[in-house]
């Protein structure tokens, strides 16, 4: 009597299990959790060389997400600039050609001129008055503290939708009285913080009562440094010539170009040529367009951080294959497979990057905050920079990581054991 004798399967290889009596290779695989705890194994027990290598990554990262903050949040204090003050204001001046032997200067009636174009809402000007204006009488006249006089019509705030920090602003009355505007930079020179107590200041000779002191103006700045009186008091008793040297406009937003066109022969019939108008609007979205520049340049600084970081961890992963050689000989002698081998190390710089990442984005997050604070704007945290920060430092980890932890699997079981 003999037994039979079933057919022998192939030899179980790699990852290989026998199930229903019959030999079949089934890929075998960890368990997440598994896999968490064997990769963190390395950076719990090397924490501070660890926390070094994530340290390069979160300050890319942190880098990278304060440049997109604060750049966004600039942008976003532009914009919301343009957005109260409107884009419909053009600015009118001579040129800086010459007529004959003299200056170009706009004409008088180019201020009335103006106002008959249909689309014009509202029309100011400004004429720059040749006297100083000082705190005191015992000051030399030539210290202006860069100063300047200036007389305004009564509709000026109005065009320019300005705002007083304090005091109030001239009208009818007070244009023929010795009375002054003074700008947010030109009172802080002149060290007045408020009009109370009828504080003066000696202007062009004279006491001249400060009455108000104005927010900044975004789009006119050099009223800032200004010192601004009656246009009637200057021709009267200054000798301010009465030719308008600025003229402000504000014109229907859907008709801004239209009216651009037509503005140098309507102020100016006799020489077009001689009247340059300008849009300042335009020059604060030049200051955001040159912004964008600068992000790009910054983040560019940032990726070369992050790039640093990323191979800080490729060099401290390639030591801990070194190190841990008997480690990875001894799992490959128990039955683990090359493939949990890498995944191991692979997993583990994709845990130190992503604690890098996590505190570069928490990082940048603060920096940005407490930037916009200080500058009191409004804290703005792009969403994209958040993902793309921890997307960013998932993917350096990951190539970081490949070459180490396709070398640990390579290690044959035995070569490791010998450094046992």
């Amino acid at each position: 009597m003999s037994a039979t004798v079933p057919p022998l399967g192939p030899p179980a290889g790699d990852g290989a299990t026998v199930t229903g009596g019959r030999a079949g290779l089934v890929p075998s695989g960890l368990h997440p959790g598994d896999l968490f705890r064997v990769a963190s194994v390395g950076l719990r027990s090397r924490r501070v060389r660890a926390s070094l290598s994530a340290l390069g990554i979160a300050i890319g990262i942190a880098a990278m997400m304060a440049v997109l903050g604060i750049s966004e949040s600039s942008k976003s204090h532009l914009l919301a600039a343009l957005d109260n003050l409107g884009t419909n204001l053009l600015v009118v001046e001579p040129g800086e050609g010459f007529v004959g032997n003299e200056d170009a200067v706009l004409p008088i009636t180019a201020e009335t001129m103006l106002r008959r174009i249909a689309p014009v809402e509202e029309v100011s000007s400004v004429t720059s008055v040749d006297v100083t204006v000082l705190r005191t009488d015992l000051a030399p006249s030539e210290q202006t503290g860069g100063i300047t006089v200036k007389a305004a019509d009564t509709r000026l705030l109005d065009t320019l939708v300005g705002e007083m920090a304090d005091g109030e602003w001239l009208d009818d009355t007070r244009s023929r009285l010795p009375v002054v505007v003074l700008g947010s930079v030109a009172a802080e020179r002149l060290g007045i913080s408020d009009v109370g107590d009828g504080v003066q200041v000696w202007l062009g000779g004279r006491w001249f009562t400060v009455i108000g002191i104005m927010e900044p103006f975004e789009l006119a700045p050099d009223l800032d440094t200004s010192a601004i009186i009656g246009r009637d008091i200057a021709t009267a008793e200054l000798g301010t010539a009465e030719t308008p040297g600025t003229v402000y406009l504000r014109t229907d937003p859907d008709k801004v170009d239209d009216v651009q066109a037509v503005i140098a022969p309507t102020a100016n019939p006799d020489n077009p040529d001689q009247v340059q108008v300008s849009r300042p609007s335009d020059a604060i979205e030049a200051r955001a367009a040159a912004s964008n520049t600068f992000t790009a340049l910054f983040l560019g600084l940032g990726a070369v951080a992050l790039l640093v970081g990323g191979v800080g961890i490729a060099n401290v992963m390639v030591i801990s294959v070194l190190e841990r050689r008997s480690e990875i000989g001894l799992r490959r002698a128990l039955g683990a497979t090359r493939r949990h081998v890498s995944m191991q190390f692979l997993s583990e710089a994709l845990l130190l990057s992503a604690a890098g990442g996590v505190a570069g984005v928490v990082l940048g997050a603060a920096v940005t905050a407490v930037y916009d604070v200080v500058r009191g704007w409004e804290i703005v945290v792009p969403a994209a920079g958040l993902a793309g920060g921890i997307a960013a430092a998932l993917a350096i980890g990951a190539v970081a990581g490949l070459y180490p932890a396709t070398r640990a699997a390579r290690l044959a079981p035995t070569d490791a054991l010998r450094t046992v």
